[in-house]
């Protein structure tokens, strides 16, 4: 089961854990009520597994491609580390499934928290469009994902500020409604 919980200020390695003293855990239902999506799939045997293949068509995942994270396989590595780790948003859900290593995506409460997801082989999560989040590694700095797109991919990321997009107008609508 995903792991998660509220991040210290400490501006140490951003591929720490994080964790506030004493630890603040965060449960897979508030994860919900933020729009974050979990699921636990069997990573082993992605090309075949069929509740992937369930989940492509009832979610219309038309697109998928394989990242590799890591300093010798990913391109220009240290400038898409810090672009991943900046601050954004994007205009559609961000899907990723970890098909081997780690890694921590990091998302905004409705205060404005940060909360640390801790990911690792088998898991997918679903990020809503509008929500700020990034993505590091983490200390095992090796990760290896699908990104799954609903048609064509579109890769851009608004870094915050960004709240004058509809994405995030209605992101703050449906976190407004599920306070309510």
């Amino acid at each position: 089961m995903v792991e998660a919980w509220y991040m210290d200020e400490s501006p140490a390695d951003q591929r720490a854990p994080h964790r506030l003293q004493p630890n603040r855990a965060v449960a897979l239902q508030q994860l919900r009520e933020l729009g974050v999506r979990y699921r636990k799939l069997d990573a082993d045997n992605y090309e075949t597994d069929p509740c992937l293949k369930e989940i492509r068509k009832a979610e219309n995942y038309s697109w998928m491609d394989i990242i590799t994270i890591q300093k010798d396989k990913l391109p220009n590595y240290e400038e898409k580390i810090k672009t991943f780790y900046e601050e954004h948003l994007h205009l559609d859900d961000e899907i990723r499934y970890i098909l081997d290593g780690s890694g921590y995506f990091d998302v905004r409460d409705k205060d404005d928290k940060w909360i640390r997801i801790s990911m690792e082989k088998g898991d997918m999560i679903t990020l809503p469009a509008g929500i700020y989040h990034r993505f590091t590694l983490d200390e095992n700095n090796y990760v290896k994902a699908m990104r799954l797109f609903v048609g064509e991919p579109v890769w851009t990321a608004y870094n915050r500020p960004a709240d004058h997009f509809p994405a995030r107008k209605q992101y703050m609508k449906f976190l407004t409604e599920q306070a309510q």
